[in-house]
């Protein structure tokens, strides 16, 4: 691939998707692209580029394209401090501040194969219904990749994943499945996993939400656009609902109706009041 077709490419996925690819990680998209083609049966970038174009046809294909261009790397309980965060200093908080009938509504962006999205679920589900007047909660979860997608909604997980979800969670939460583990079906109910690029995330039919955990997604987008998608996502926030960003995935960046919040090794910012 020559410099003149890299840029064509780049230019179609930041359009489609907003997603940078720099030239150091040139072989990464190289990759993804001749594994998909090979799958299609095109041998040169330029016919599988105008197959992509081609109406209809080429949206089925570009939908079986992000899933070999996107990073589906993932776990349970990835980041242990923003956790905390959620459940420790901001969860009492809303509790004591919120109507007793307020359910509480997430939003997971970028939830890959769910495992971000059961996270929150285990740990809101924990926290929420040992209340002397339970809480109810529901989580929006949101990716670009259908077959990641696929996953999630299943809710089945190899065995030797278990030892990432803390032994506390795991009596309520899972239960062994086909050689591995499946999310307990009440947890599952609690999630709604959709097919939507961050891009268009505020015009997606989303409620007003308490908890916005956006985490490892930014750092895809070029610098300049990534405060106007934080933007976007501020816009969905109830008052006194929480954004939880990646550590040091965006700098600089500020809202006149949020307020940074402290944390060890967290970035998280509070809806004001």
């Amino acid at each position: 691939m020559d410099d003149a077709e890299f840029q064509l490419w780049v230019r179609l996925l930041e359009t489609r998707t907003g997603v940078t690819v720099p030239p150091e990680r040139k072989p990464f998209l190289v990759t993804g692209l001749r594994r998909r083609m090979r799958a299609a049966g095109f041998s040169d970038y330029r016919s599988y580029y105008d197959e992509l174009m081609a109406g209809p046809r080429g949206q089925v294909e570009w939908v079986a394209l992000v899933d070999h261009l996107t990073v589906h790397e993932t776990r349970f309980f990835r980041h242990p401090p923003s956790l905390a965060l959620i459940r420790d200093q901001w969860l009492p908080t809303w509790l004591a501040q919120a109507p007793a009938d307020q359910s509480l509504h997430a939003l997971s962006v970028g939830c890959s194969t769910g495992e971000e999205a059961y996270t929150l679920a285990m740990l809101l589900d924990e926290a929420l219904s040992g209340l002397a007047q339970p809480r109810r909660f529901g989580i929006t979860a949101t990716d670009v990749s259908q077959a990641a997608l696929g996953v999630a909604r299943a809710g089945w997980y190899p065995k030797a994943r278990i030892e990432e979800i803390p032994e506390p969670y795991r009596a309520r939460s899972i239960e062994e499945a086909d050689g591995g583990f499946r999310i307990i079906e009440r947890l599952q109910r609690r999630i709604g996993f959709a097919c939507v690029n961050l891009l268009h995330a505020t015009r997606a039919p989303l409620r007003q939400l308490d908890l916005i955990y956006c985490q490892n997604v930014l750092i895809y987008f070029a610098r300049e656009r990534r405060g106007e998608l934080l933007d976007g996502l501020a816009r969905l926030l109830r008052p006194n609902g929480l954004l939880v960003l990646g550590a040091g995935e965006v700098l600089g960046w500020n809202h006149p109706q949020l307020t940074r919040t402290s944390g060890r090794q967290t970035l998280a910012f509070l809806r004001n009041s």
